[in-house]
């Protein structure tokens, strides 16, 4: 399934631009990876985890709300095949971590 239910890991990371933000990482089972400025709840990325993520165009960064792919959905007059992620979800509820010296999760 998609629940939301992951460990939210915190972080203090330069953006694009140089500045020095503290954030909260979110990997999700729909196999999105979700940064927000946990300042002030700004969504700054939403990125597939990886390039088998096939169900999702992209995240809507205005709404955080991901874009279906209709090729790689169910629905009565479609059979979908070749999902990702299945209905099992994508990440699961293993713990993640994150390096502050190689600022890598």
């Amino acid at each position: 399934d998609y629940a939301g239910v992951n460990v939210m890991m915190l972080s203090e990371q330069k953006d694009k631009a140089g500045k020095l933000r503290k954030l909260v990482t979110h990997p999700d089972r729909n196999g999105i990876v979700y940064t927000l400025d946990r300042t002030n709840g700004d969504l700054v990325s939403a990125d597939k985890i990886d390039d088998t993520v096939n169900v999702w165009t992209h995240v809507d960064l205005k709404t955080g709300i991901p874009v279906r792919n209709p090729e790689y959905g169910t629905r009565m007059d479609h059979k979908g095949t070749d999902i990702c992620p299945s209905a099992m979800g994508y990440h699961d509820q293993a713990h993640d971590s994150y390096d502050p010296e190689r600022q890598l999760f």
